[in-house]
């Protein structure tokens, strides 16, 4: 991860989330499966790191599987990838609470950064304003497509941004996604690859 995470407002990961509820110190974010050259690496962000980063951001957002769950230890509370971002010193956090669907997902996102970063409306009321919305388009009218993500962490805070801001997130947002689709594929792709060639010997 880069140095300078620390002097962000807005972290953004779109990406998958390992969940583990009986050990959640196993949990952790896959950044990568590959090196710059393509082969293959551990690229899992694990908990241990993630509590030992030192952040300012006013928001992360957790654009994975259930990333807002987690296992509820006695006097910490629920421990897990949304906790683990909080102690590091991200105000807020939104992450999810299921296995989200990723065209559906995207759609929410955009809605969440325009109301948030154009209209001025807190992380809290931008989701509620994004998930309206969503409700609306009939492919995604079910909970499943719209209710997973929630808001953890402070309700009410304002994030100011340049005006001119909103593109490069907006850019920024959309290669991501690009880029771990693209890099999913890779590696589902293998995976079959490899249990094709396990049935054949």
């Amino acid at each position: 991860m880069s140095a300078h995470l620390g002097e962000y407002q807005i972290l953004h990961f779109a990406t998958h989330g390992l969940l583990d509820n009986n050990h959640p110190e196993l949990s952790g974010i896959v950044l990568t499966m590959v090196d710059k050259n393509g082969v293959d690496r551990n690229g899992v962000m694990p908990l241990h790191d993630i509590y030992n980063m030192d952040l300012s951001a006013e928001l992360t957002v957790l654009s994975a599987c259930q990333t807002a769950l987690g296992k509820d230890i006695k006097g910490e509370g629920l421990v897990g990838l949304s906790h683990s971002f909080i102690s590091a010193g991200s105000k807020t956090v939104v992450a999810s609470l299921w296995k989200v669907d990723d065209q559906a997902t995207a759609t929410l996102m955009a809605d969440f950064y325009q109301s948030m970063l154009q209209k001025g409306r807190s992380p809290a009321a931008a989701l509620r304003a994004a998930k309206l919305k969503l409700m609306q388009d009939k492919r995604w009218s079910a909970p499943y497509f719209w209710a997973g993500f929630v808001v953890q962490g402070e309700y009410t805070n304002h994030i100011a941004v340049e005006n001119n801001a909103w593109r490069h997130l907006g850019v920024i947002v959309l290669l991501s996604l690009l880029l771990i689709s693209c890099g999913l594929i890779v590696f589902n792709v293998r995976r079959r690859r490899g249990s094709l060639f396990a049935r054949r010997t």
